[in-house]
């Protein structure tokens, strides 16, 4: 991940904590840190660590890849991969049909 990357990151946390609809005291009693901890974070003053990233990423219900990868462009579409592979994962198979069946009108576009 490049430097000028990390400068984005509190942003990008704080933006998947509101569309979350989570408070930074709510985000903070589940990493079981400060809420002034998510407040410096979010604003770019301290950077989390990776243990805290992982506990994120299973907050907002991603992989740590995904995560990252909405940070890093260069890694962006091996996370988005992995996300929907997680996302198919969790579908029904009826569901899985379904979308493989739109899946293969779109590729004959």
């Amino acid at each position: 991940m490049k430097q000028e990357d990390y400068t984005n990151l509190g942003s990008k946390i704080k933006d998947m904590r509101i569309q979350m609809n989570l408070t930074q005291a709510d985000v903070a009693a589940a990493l079981e840190v400060t809420p002034g901890y998510i407040s410096n974070v979010e604003n770019n003053r301290t950077a989390m660590s990776l243990r805290i990233l992982i506990y994120y990423a299973k907050l907002a219900g991603i992989s740590l890849d995904s995560l990252i990868g909405k940070i890093d462009s260069d890694y962006q579409e091996t996370a988005l991969d992995r996300e929907l592979f997680t996302q198919i994962q969790k579908m029904d198979p009826d569901s899985k049909e379904k979308l493989l069946k739109t899946l293969k009108i779109w590729g004959n576009e």
